[in-house]
């Protein structure tokens, strides 16, 4: 959920919330406030923080903040910890992670998971919001093997409550009013971080659904996608163009206003392959295991060599020439790209490997001739486990010239006149 002191203010004025630190916890009358001080987010993560009055990692906080709703509506308020917490609002706790409490993947492996309270705030009111928290030692589990770092933490989450079909059918229809879309989605630190490991490949909760739901109403959408690992697209083939923008800085949205209109030539390469759905990836046979046996069904054909294998979509040097022209009034670059396919292999290798590649960077209307040198021995050769070696198999093998492994529409033969084994380089 997003994060909750991007609603509240704190006593100046600022996004966020007072915090306050005790020794003792709320419990106690008159407990000493040993430290205060003005916080801006709602994640606090306490591995780091020192006070000379402080001597052990057992110790209380108290964030103070105020929320003024924009619309009359029903908030949800969450609370994940590493340690024990509540979360109050005008006196009435909405979140009790403290009575009760489920081990989850937070906070390294050493949190809960997140507790979640819905209330019902009015437009224009202000609301007093308080949180209290008591640190690592407080908490009601244990949890085998997990890394606990200082004192532990908190993360607390705010927003008002939405019908999720509802806003689809909302996008929907202003999509079908324009004449263009483009629509902006994927993931942040709250869904992919170190730490913790992602427990879906899919978008967050409705994306999906509202991506294909705009596509659906006007086709002239471009979808743009920042995420940092791959995310499954079922509406991918729906989609008439598609943006993958990963994490930039504070240009980013200048870069990718730059490749929608057309004054920039996207010429990256995807440095991964992405699935269209879960089954698609290599790691989906073996994802669970079963009985404590996991069967591993990625075997040698790793990234693109396992596309390619489903189908998915001697000291000797070859050289390799292909013209390269731009076709388009922009700058662009294009990478050539050299597989080299073995037909008749004594093992089973994949049906093509990359050997080779030379990037061009042109003007518009520009050609120039790319070439690339691969030497044969390199290119062909695999590792005999039996004869601890080197081999380089006789035989007829394809090279294969193209701007990705799954387009490669140049070939021609290579032949290997004769079998031999080597060591080293």
């Amino acid at each position: 959920m997003p994060l909750l002191s991007r609603l509240t203010k704190a006593s100046n004025g600022l996004e966020g919330f007072d915090m306050k630190v005790y020794l003792e916890p709320p419990s106690k009358e008159d407990r000493e406030m040993v430290d205060s001080l003005y916080v801006n987010t709602a994640d606090i993560f306490l591995a780091g923080y020192r006070h000379p009055k402080i001597e052990t990692n057992l110790f209380y906080l108290e964030l103070e903040g105020t929320i003024t709703p924009e619309e009359n509506s029903d908030y949800e308020f969450s609370l994940s910890v590493s340690g024990t917490g509540k979360i109050f609002v005008d006196g009435q706790c909405i979140v009790d992670n403290e009575t009760v409490q489920t081990p989850g993947d937070s906070f390294f492996g050493s949190g809960t998971v997140e507790e979640i309270g819905t209330i019902r705030l009015d437009k224009g009111k202000t609301y007093r919001v308080r949180i209290t928290f008591g640190t690592l030692p407080t908490r009601t589990f244990n949890v085998a093997g997990a890394t606990s770092f200082g004192a532990g933490g908190l993360r607390a989450g705010g927003i008002p409550k939405i019908e999720i079909e509802a806003e689809i059918q909302k996008a929907a229809a202003l999509a079908k009013k324009v004449d263009q879309v483009i629509l902006c989605a994927g993931l942040n630190s709250d869904w992919e971080s170190e730490g913790y490991d992602r427990s879906t490949m899919d978008l967050p909760p409705g994306t999906a659904k509202l991506i294909a739901a705009v596509v659906a109403a006007n086709p002239n959408t471009a979808v743009i996608i920042q995420s940092g690992t791959p995310v499954t697209m079922p509406w991918l083939n729906d989609a008439s163009s598609l943006v993958h923008a990963w994490y930039g800085g504070n240009k980013t949205g200048n870069a990718i206003a730059d490749v929608v209109i057309g004054a920039v030539n996207p010429s990256c390469k995807l440095p991964l392959s992405f699935p269209r759905h879960n089954e698609d990836n290599p790691a989906f046979l073996n994802f669970r295991s079963e009985r404590g046996s996991t069967k591993y069904g990625e075997g040698v054909y790793i990234g693109y060599r396992f596309y390619e294998k489903c189908k998915k979509d001697t000291d000797e040097e070859a050289l390799i020439t292909v013209d390269v022209q731009n076709t388009g009034n922009v700058d662009g670059a294009e990478v050539i790209q050299v597989y080299v396919s073995q037909q008749s292999p004594s093992i089973n290798r994949p049906p093509k490997e990359l050997k080779g590649f030379e990037k061009v960077l042109l003007r518009p209307q520009q050609t120039e001739t790319a070439t690339i040198r691969i030497l044969t021995k390199y290119a062909t050769s695999f590792w005999d486990e039996h004869r601890n070696a080197w081999v380089q198999e006789a035989g007829r093998y394809i090279v294969q010239v193209g701007t990705s492994s799954a387009e490669s529409p140049l070939s021609a033969d290579l032949e290997i006149r004769q079998t031999t084994w080597w060591d080293g380089l």
